[in-house]
């Protein structure tokens, strides 16, 4: 295939290694033109003229519109609440996320996240520094019931760990259907069902206009005062001077946060401090092997692209993710 007949491809991301070996496996280096671009360098007008797909962790407002040949675009993230966010991102543009790469390393987190909360670890390590020997008792995780707000492909993973541990499975889901592991699924207006039953109730919901502050002080009333709310899903969901309130005054017993509004958490926010919150530098879903899980899907995207076929994980921009 001539150079001309070429697909134009733009990959504008620090590991870009990862995503031309997966081309080059995947049989399709023939089919398209790459450029590949560190995050610190901004596309040529050459280049941007000429793209019509592009692969990127998140984009600038401007750049879009000055791809007049963009026809896809691939986001390295599940969550795509910044692209949603641009203020020019093109009505007919295909935008897809990586939804579901994310499941090796992140169930094992949030199942890691369930043990801190339940188990005296943390609180046995510092005895340790002080050569104290202080008999604790571990709570069980069998037999509780951990709800899920947001039953994706991420909470039916954590669902299915859950039980195998013992645990007693509901949760949410915008359109309730049955799932394997989980006991009861019900539609986010009866979150408040979930939060009066579960002993942990874990957040996977996206960042989206309707889970803005979702988790107020109206709904942690609703928790028991001896369950822990454990938030993987988006820093917006949850309302944080309710929560601080919340935990100060034991009507939750505590909090465990992997996201927040601002990244990194910025030293001087009470969260660092405030009793019954734990703080964790969103490690949920990172894993040393993650730019090869997400350049497997990118790539089953790309030759789908380039053959006509209709792309996975098509964001529904209505949806909000």
């Amino acid at each position: 295939m001539s150079q001309t007949n070429r697909a134009h491809l733009l990959l504008w991301t620090d590991s870009s290694a990862a995503y031309l070996d997966a081309i080059q496996a995947a049989g399709l280096a023939d089919r398209v033109a790459v450029d590949a671009l560190p995050r610190k360098e901004k596309p040529s007008p050459e280049q941007l003229a000429r793209t019509e797909a592009l692969m990127a962790g998140a984009v600038p407002a401007g750049l879009l519109p000055a791809m007049p040949r963009l026809r896809w675009a691939q986001a390295m993230s599940a969550g795509v609440d910044n692209w949603l966010a641009l203020p020019d991102l093109p009505p007919g543009l295909t935008l897809t996320c990586a939804r579901g790469t994310h499941t090796e390393s992140m169930p094992e987190n949030i199942i890691g996240a369930l043990f801190h909360v339940a188990k005296p670890y943390a609180q046995v390590a510092e005895y340790q520094k002080q050569g104290k020997w202080v008999h604790t008792v571990a709570q069980p995780l069998t037999g509780k019931t951990l709800g899920i707000l947001g039953l994706g492909v991420i909470g039916q993973e954590v669902a299915r760990i859950a039980v195998a541990l013992g645990m007693h499975v509901i949760g949410t889901k915008r359109r309730p259907t049955r799932i394997p592991n989980v006991a009861e699924v019900l539609a986010p207006s009866q979150t408040d069902e979930v939060l009066a039953q579960s002993d942990f109730v874990l957040l996977l919901l996206p960042a989206t206009p309707e889970t803005e502050n979702f988790i107020d002080a109206k709904r942690l009333a609703q928790m028991k005062p001896s369950a822990w709310l454990l938030n993987f899903g988006r820093g917006q969901i949850v309302n944080d001077a309710d929560l601080m309130a919340a935990t100060k005054e034991k009507k939750i017993a505590g909090a465990l946060l992997d996201v927040f509004r601002q990244e990194p958490l910025p030293s001087e926010h009470p969260f660092w401090t405030a009793p019954g919150i734990v703080v964790l530098p969103h490690i949920g879903g990172p894993h040393p092997q993650r730019d090869r899980f997400v350049a497997r899907l990118f790539v089953e995207n790309l030759k789908r692209f380039l053959d006509g076929e209709p792309l996975r994980e098509v964001v529904d921009r209505s949806a909000g993710y």
